[in-house]
């Protein structure tokens, strides 16, 4: 079971309800980290959520637009985790069309990279070849 808020130093409670603010819920990875860190070393809990709050929450970039990011880039990376942070930005005011515009990038990124990295990894060998 998560630790509750009531387990939790106040900071650590309040970084906690972040996550319920996000998505409805605590998700079970966060719940974990919470829950174990809180008891094992609060200290490290305390470091991770104060970076995580201030690259999340910065006057860059609104919360929509940090959230679609993110579901972007953990989309590039494979990581489940995208479909919370597609939650976050719909939560935040994210319509489906930027949703699916960030899905068309990563797919465009992910297909691009191998093409790039590769053609430039022949050339180089063409040039070698060529002397």
């Amino acid at each position: 079971m998560p630790a509750s808020t009531d387990d939790l130093p106040p900071d650590l409670a309040q970084f906690r309800e972040t996550y319920v603010s996000l998505f409805g819920s605590l998700p079970p990875l966060p719940a974990a980290r919470f829950e174990l860190s809180g008891e094992v070393d609060p200290e490290f809990l305390r470091l991770t959520e104060q970076l995580r709050a201030h690259a999340f929450y910065s006057d860059v970039f609104d919360l929509k637009t940090t959230h679609l990011i993110l579901f972007g880039m953990l989309l590039v990376e494979h990581n489940a985790a995208a479909q919370m942070h597609a939650l976050a930005a719909r939560r935040a005011g994210a319509s489906w069309q930027e949703l699916h515009k960030v899905v068309e990038l990563a797919s465009t990124a992910g297909a691009l990279g191998p093409a790039n990295q590769g053609s430039a990894m022949l050339k180089t060998l063409r040039d070698k070849e060529a002397g």
